[in-house]
């Protein structure tokens, strides 16, 4: 039996105009005071086990629950237990702060509600536009070339990637598409290096390449591919059968923010026939910085580049981004579309191929819409001051931590991240110890609220990692950054000291 029409109806009770925008500017009042007094309070706190509890513990009530009580709830409960990354002292991982007109304007996306898969309504002419624009700031080729905005540089690497699989299978004279990977024929072959980011290895075996299939090729004293290492891999892999077929190099490293030879390393894959990915998930934007611009020589080579806005351009997560060079090839790799929803130019709604047809999504969200608005606000001058600036800030970081008696930089400072650790003045510390200090002092430093910091692994040493990112951060906050690792270094390094006396 179907029930009750005005059942149905009650059990998303409609919000009238007026209690709609009651409501809208009880939530605005929220954010704005969270925005407004972030920087006040600890980086980050701990939660308790009873406030981890109350979140994932509850029951779905059985009726439903007042907007005001809701509200109240986000306000207390959700709002009160950020990560910390809008603080101006979060130097951890690669999370920016969120631009703030995004936040609004998320709020209309959400309203329209589109499915961005394809068709003729503006989200879909609106994210040609902000991909385009992504393509003109990093100097990407615009003709003939294709992009999309993903969740990530995960799905933006497995995207490339299987672009590239299926050029190497079609240069060879067979479908991947049709056959898969099964047949009797040499096994593909990628190239990454040390610093390579984790989700390119995901994404190489998601696309059954296997782990034997990818090779690691070490890095040199900056922390860049050693592209003699590379070479002499490609010409070992070719004479044993198997299929060289990709190398992904790095526009800024998660580790370090080092830059891949990018020109050498295209010039390579133009000889040897490799399809060259470019992952700039964090660094690719870096190009905006005048000071920085010729680290990024060959980047416009790529055959593939992934990047994420929701990085240091601060978009609201998530919004990634996929460029590939080659349209027709992007759309032959994926396109797998019904006949009731085929474009074809001139006819039925819209003119352009549906984005589906460029990737493994379907039903997409209006991501477009934040990027547009982040760029717009922002302008072109406005994101290169930005990038510059927190260049500026990590060189600065880098100053104060050589001028320290107690700390040792531990890489080059080519971006916005600086590596470094607290090495005891006195004493006779080996590696094991060092690396034992520093991730005490990590931890306390983290736990403190005073400041958050991370680490990375460099040549097997344990090391301090301070990402720049935030728009708010200045000078002062990176003061505080060295007193408070000082002074915990010299209370954790004492307290070592008297354990093992």
């Amino acid at each position: 039996m179907i029930s009750d029409q005005s059942d149905l109806r009650n059990v998303f009770p409609g919000l009238s105009a007026e209690e709609f925008r009651r409501l809208g500017h009880q939530a605005v009042d929220v954010a704005a005071e969270y925005l407004a007094t972030i920087g006040e309070g600890p980086v980050y706190k701990q939660m308790k086990p009873e406030e981890r509890s109350l979140l994932m513990d509850q029951p779905l009530p059985d009726q439903g629950t007042s907007p005001d009580d809701i509200l109240l709830f986000l306000k207390r409960s959700i709002m009160a237990h950020p990560m910390g990354n809008g603080h101006p002292r979060f130097f951890g991982w690669v999370n920016s702060p969120p631009a703030v007109l995004p936040i609004i304007t998320d709020l209309l996306a959400a309203s329209m509600n589109p499915s961005c898969a394809g068709g003729d309504h503006a989200a879909i002419y609106l994210e040609r536009c902000a991909v385009r624009w992504i393509m003109e700031l990093v100097g990407y080729p615009t003709e003939g070339s294709m992009g999309l905005l993903v969740s990530g540089a995960s799905m933006a690497s497995l995207t490339a990637l299987a672009a590239a699989r299926h050029w190497a299978a079609q240069r060879d004279g067979w479908n991947v598409r049709k056959h898969g990977l099964q047949g009797q024929r040499p096994a593909f072959v990628l190239y990454v290096s040390q610093e390579c980011h984790s989700c390119v290895r995901k994404a190489a075996e998601l696309l059954g390449l296997g782990e034997e299939s990818v090779r690691t090729i070490s890095v040199d004293t900056e922390f860049r591919m050693n592209l003699p290492v590379l070479q002499s891999a490609i010409a070992k892999d070719r004479a044993a059968g198997l299929r060289p077929f990709c190398v992904v190099a790095s526009a800024g490293t998660v580790s370090t923010g080092a830059i891949d030879p990018l020109d050498i390393v295209a010039k390579l894959c133009s000889s040897e026939e490799l399809w060259l990915h470019i992952d700039g998930a964090y660094g690719a934007v870096g190009i905006l910085d005048e000071e920085k611009r010729r680290n990024y020589r060959g980047l416009e080579r790529a055959d593939s580049l992934a990047l994420d806005p929701h990085k240091w351009l601060s978009v609201p997560v998530e919004c990634g981004c996929v460029l590939v060079r080659d349209e027709a090839l992007l759309r032959d790799a994926f396109s797998l579309v019904p006949p009731y929803i085929r474009t074809e130019p001139g006819k039925g709604i819209g003119g352009l191929p549906w984005y589906s047809e460029y990737g493994f999504q379907q039903t997409r969200g209006f991501r477009a819409l934040k990027l547009w608005t982040a760029l717009t606000h922002a302008g072109r001058s406005g994101l290169r001051n930005l990038i510059a600036r927190h260049n500026q800030l990590a060189s600065h970081l880098a100053s104060l931590i050589e001028a320290a008696p107690d700390l040792e930089l531990c890489a080059p400072v080519t971006l916005s991240i600086v590596c470094f650790r607290y090495v005891p003045p006195t004493g006779q510390w080996n590696e094991e110890q060092l690396a034992a200090l520093n991730k005490q002092i990590m931890e306390t430093v983290q736990s403190s609220g005073e400041s958050f910091i991370t680490n990375a692994v460099l040549r097997g040493r344990f090391v301090l990692r301070a990402c720049i990112l935030n728009y708010l951060t200045e000078e002062v906050d990176l003061m505080a950054l060295i007193d408070t690792v000082r002074r915990t270094g010299a209370g954790t390094s004492e307290a070592m000291h008297r354990q093992t006396a």
